[in-house]
């Protein structure tokens, strides 16, 4: 598992570590993993020039020190700095003694120093930035040549470091390199794209005592939390799911959720539905029931519309199944219907339908409003909301609700509720071909299959989410992907991952 710390942990935890090693050794450290890295990247590319753009904060020291180190084996190192007496004194003169070409980034030279640039060192902020750059800045990342090897010092300049907020106007690293462990911005989806791949290097920090604010399942995490079946295990110990989903208009809803149900084994599926829809899903899965019955956990809603009077009997099932004591996860056309409940509830809108249920609600980060008003459009929460502060907007409909959020998106977060300090999950397992329709009616159907082998809400969501997404690659890996190719693919999917073992780290 990945855990990602807070900006506040990652400062009190570096302050321990300096108050008990020699000075400048963590910084040394960071430097010398940082170099290495970009000594592997300059060779595996055949580059000879390394160009640091440094700012005033630790991470342009960084910069500065690494870029010395290169230049002392060897490549052709300059940098281009913000005002120097701003600027690490020590790493400017390390740099110096190097051999780095130190440029003025406000004078006449510093563009042509970085025309030439095989790889360039992102130093310009750290985590103690806020969201974007200013001009300088700006002009420095636009003029950093198409072909070069982009790496960020702990994180791409310009981005939120709590990762809640998104912007243009930042570095979009080829690779993060950041230091003793990830931190939010690394995980969420809101500036996750700029992130590139990361590369954690250990330096030595202690974070026993703290608690992770956004956690990523792995491969290898998949056994241990798999709810195994045994020698004694029969249909109602592996768990009964029951699906209502589909309709006329949408059929292929019921059948991609029920084969996602399928897909992760558990003891038995009922498919509440229309005759005409049943006799399809019959058809792709004979060993589903359409006979009523004992029900350990329901996926509602898929392909059913709350505002269809033709829908009427799914939306009475939908009802009675919200009304119960089991396990519901809620999608699409139920979402309409939700309310608070006490038994464990995952939803699992997409951008699109979070907004649509927070104006339901009426409410939203940091505010509520008249939702009889905002549904009839003064005030509505938009989806371009919802993709601006995709944290923000889960946590206010997982706290309205007291449920579980599951918000797809390429990176998939699932977030509980406040009052339950939970860590947010992430997960970006899924190729982008999988943002097609009906992948996300076998997400739901999978998922509840977690649900009634017992796994709690977070388990279920964040499993189901990477589960799906390791289908849809090897569904088609590299190329486009149907639904119903991603539903056969999830029992060789499971398979796979739970042969899966811890690799040792490597930075």
């Amino acid at each position: 598992m990945i855990q990602a710390f807070s900006v506040a942990d990652v400062r009190a935890v570096e302050q321990a570590a300096m108050a008990i090693l020699p000075d400048g050794e963590l910084m040394s450290r960071a430097a010398a993993g940082l170099a290495d890295v970009a000594g592997d990247r300059l060779a595996t590319h055949g580059g000879r020039r390394v160009v640091a753009l440094v700012g005033g904060g630790n991470n342009g020291a960084d910069a500065l020190y690494a870029v010395a180190l290169l230049a002392e084996v060897g490549y052709a190192a300059a940098a281009v700095c913000t005002a120097y007496g701003s600027i690490h004194q020590g790493a400017r003169e390390a740099a110096s003694e190097a051999g780095v070409v130190l440029v003025e980034g406000d004078g006449p030279d510093w563009a042509a120093a970085l025309a030439e640039a095989d790889l360039v060192l992102d130093g310009i902020t750290g985590i103690g930035g806020r969201p974007g750059l200013h001009d300088e800045a700006l002009a420095w990342v636009a003029a950093v040549p198409d072909d070069a090897h982009v790496i960020a010092v702990d994180l791409p300049s310009g981005l939120d470091p709590a990762g809640l907020v998104g912007t243009s106007d930042a570095v979009f690293a080829d690779e993060t390199v950041t230091f003793g462990a990830p931190k939010p911005a690394h995980l969420l989806p809101a500036t996750e794209p700029a992130i590139g791949r990361l590369t954690v290097i250990d330096i030595g920090l202690d974070f026993q005592g703290r608690s992770p604010v956004v956690e990523r399942l792995l491969p290898h995490d998949v056994a241990q939390l798999w709810a195994w079946p045994g020698a004694s295990s029969d249909k109602y110990s592996r768990g009964v799911v029951g699906i209502v989903a589909g309709s006329a208009a949408y059929p292929g809803a019921a059948v991609l959720s029920v084969l996602g149900a399928l897909g992760v084994g558990p003891g038995m599926v009922r498919y509440f539905g229309p005759d005409p829809v049943a006799a399809l899903v019959h058809a792709h899965a004979p060993e589903a029931v359409t006979a009523a019955g004992r029900v350990q956990a329901w996926a509602l809603g898929s392909g059913v519309d709350a505002d269809d009077q033709d829908d009427e009997m799914q939306l009475l099932w939908i009802r009675e199944a919200l009304d119960s004591d089991a396990p519901c996860v809620v999608d699409a056309g139920a979402l309409a219907l939700v309310k608070r409940r006490a038994a464990p509830t995952v939803l699992t809108p997409h951008a699109g339908e979070l907004a649509r249920l927070l104006t339901r609600l009426g409410t939203g980060p940091d505010r509520s409003f008249d939702a009889p008003a905002a549904r009839a459009g003064a005030g509505a929460v938009t989806r371009e909301q919802v993709v601006d502060r995709p944290v923000a907007h889960a946590q206010a409909a997982a706290d309205a609700l007291e449920m579980v959020v599951l918000l797809k998106g390429s990176t998939t977060l699932v977030v509980s509720p406040s009052t339950a300090g939970r860590p947010i999950r992430a997960q970006a397992d899924a190729p982008a071909w999988l943002a097609t329709a009906g992948s996300g009616d076998v997400l739901t159907g999978a998922i509840a299959t977690l649900l009634a082998a017992g796994l709690d809400p977070v388990d279920a969501a964040s499993l189901g989410a990477l589960v799906h997404g390791v289908a849809g690659d090897r569904a088609n890996p590299g190329g486009p992907v149907r639904a119903l190719e991603v539903a056969h693919a999830l029992p060789a999917a499971v398979s796979w991952l739970l042969r899966q073992r811890p690799q040792p780290a490597v930075a």
